[in-house]
């Protein structure tokens, strides 16, 4: 009978030291994180940076590990749902990252906020955080928002005494959120936009567009699209002998500009990341050295600088790994006490430094940046440099 006893008490005793390195230290607990991006089809110049980024994102957070899952929506809005529910549903993510074009996210908001997931959207428009309701609480936003960009490069028209502008965007909500902006911005400030026109992102010609921006002789052009879209427009008012000011968004910036534009695009004005001109920008800013950090990783991975698409997933995670250990305080991962805590330690986001600015989000701000998320930029001699 004792020596049942004795079998009895030190089985008990390893359950329970079992337990409480089962249950007491996180370390054995696992946060799983949902990536989507649209690493195949039309949007891939902007997907597949972000996808080659997951691999670089923080395995832990706290004394949490993380697990990603990552997924590829083929470019397609309907499939970003699928994807999205799948990730909710099958895999039980506490977060999701993506999807990575502006029609996918805000075709999956409805799903992350009516299952309580927190969704960082790596993607331009601010439609997905703005304006601010009881779905788009649950979204927070890893791209300057449009107001913040616009703002700098209507500032550099006024500077160059711009008094006219064509305007061409993409049609989808990227376009019609920068058209908002950018009109009210225009007006306010006396530059008339004489030329209002759209295209699709996969149109292979632009030219009946550029025909009406050429007519009304404008001195200058905003071209409002992301990733590959951005250079035909350009391009072909080049080929049309356009001689104004050429501006462009911070969908422009990406390596592919440069090398479709070649020439066409020399001169071009934009408001992107510091990461465009990272030689150029000064120790003492704070992101220097996290995207530095995050280009020769990247590097010695793949053999390529990464677009500063693939940063915006990056930062994502930078936000998430702070997050995480301060929502673990209040529930377990996994469960929906964790993912509502998780959005609150996101939403009080302060001063985390990212690759492109720092980040300080509140209740109605779930993107973050300030003007230190934001540089003056141009093409010259086929190379990006700081507008002086």
């Amino acid at each position: 009978m004792l020596h049942k006893r004795l079998i009895a008490t030190s089985t008990l005793a390893a359950l329970a030291t079992f337990a409480a390195l089962g249950a007491g230290n996180p370390a054995f607990a696992q946060v799983k994180i949902g990536v989507v991006t649209s690493s195949t089809g039309p949007v891939s110049l902007v997907g597949i940076p972000q996808k080659n980024t997951v691999p670089l994102l923080p395995t832990k957070a706290g004394d949490l590990k993380v697990e990603y899952i990552s997924l590829d929506d083929a470019s397609d809005p309907t499939k970003s749902v699928t994807e999205v529910k799948k990730l909710i549903s099958e895999y039980n993510v506490d977060a999701i990252i993506g999807p990575s074009g502006s029609p996918n996210a805000m075709g999956v908001i409805s799903f992350a906020a009516e299952a309580g997931v927190p969704m960082l959207a790596p993607v331009g428009t601010a439609a997905v955080v703005l304006p601010m309701t009881e779905q788009k609480k649950w979204v927070f936003k890893t791209t300057q928002n449009d107001d913040l960009i616009a703002n700098a490069l209507v500032g550099q028209m006024i500077k160059s005494k711009v008094k006219t502008v064509g305007f061409i965007t993409i049609n989808d909500p990227f376009g019609e959120n920068w058209a908002k902006v950018f009109s009210e911005l225009a007006a306010k400030n006396g530059i008339k936009i004489v030329a209002n026109e759209r295209y699709q992102r996969t149109d292979t010609s632009v030219t009946a567009q550029t025909l009406k921006i050429m007519g009304a002789n404008p001195d200058a052009v905003l071209v409002a699209a992301p990733g590959a879209a951005t250079v035909l427009p350009q391009t072909t008012l080049f080929d049309m002998g356009y001689k104004g000011k050429l501006y462009q968004t911070h969908g422009a910036a990406l390596p592919a500009f440069l090398q479709l534009g070649k020439n066409k695009v020399e001169g071009t004005i934009l408001a992107a990341s510091l990461m465009l001109v990272l030689p150029e920008i000064a120790d003492s800013n704070p992101s220097k050295k996290v995207a530095t950090d995050y280009i020769e990783a990247y590097k010695k991975m793949y053999g390529s600088v990464p677009a500063t698409f693939g940063a915006n997933v990056y930062d994502a995670g930078l936000l998430l790994e702070k997050a995480i250990p301060v929502a673990a305080k209040k529930g377990k991962p996994g469960s929906k006490e964790f993912r509502a805590a998780l959005r609150d330690a996101l939403e009080g986001t302060k001063e985390v430094v990212g690759t492109q600015g720092v980040y300080n989000m509140s209740p109605a701000d779930h993107s973050g940046f300030d003007e230190r998320g934001r540089e003056l930029i141009t093409v010259k001699g086929g190379n990006w440099t700081l507008l002086k």
